[in-house]
């Protein structure tokens, strides 16, 4: 089953749309507004504590990180594990999937609960940052 998933949102007075994009089962099959992601973009958004901050809930394989989170699965292997359309599902609105999840949307503005304030209306990852994580995540194969 598809979903043709259309977003836009309302900040500051100033209307903005989010790249639209099709969930098939259990993973979103193409890249967000036909843009290509870089892994070496995607390795430091996920390592920024400001930015992807996936460290606080996600661990890696590298003693150079301190304070790696335990919450969520280790992301050693993820691209092995899970096709890029199937991580970019779960870094664009991990609630689609399980809504218990710990994991924020980041890339769903509509419906959420607990949102910070900086964050209300707003995506947390543009859909350029998107890719770039999901490139990333898809290289780590070991």
């Amino acid at each position: 089953m598809a979903a043709l998933i259309l977003a836009t949102s309302l900040e500051g007075g100033h209307a903005f749309s989010l790249e639209p994009y099709r969930v098939v089962a259990d993973a979103i099959p193409e890249p967000l507004g036909g843009r290509v992601g870089d892994p070496r973009r995607g390795a430091r958004i996920l390592r920024d504590r400001e930015v992807g901050n996936c460290l606080i809930c996600h661990s890696l394989d590298d003693p150079s990180e301190r304070f790696q989170g335990e919450l969520g699965p280790a992301l050693d292997g993820i691209g092995a594990r899970l096709s890029e359309g199937q991580i970019r599902l779960r870094i664009v609105d991990s609630l689609r999937l399980n809504e218990a999840t710990l994991m924020p949307s980041y890339y769903r503005v509509e419906g959420l609960r607990r949102v910070a304030p900086q964050y209300r209306g707003k995506p947390i990852l543009d859909a350029q940052q998107v890719e770039d994580l999901v490139a990333y995540l898809a290289s780590l194969r070991g």
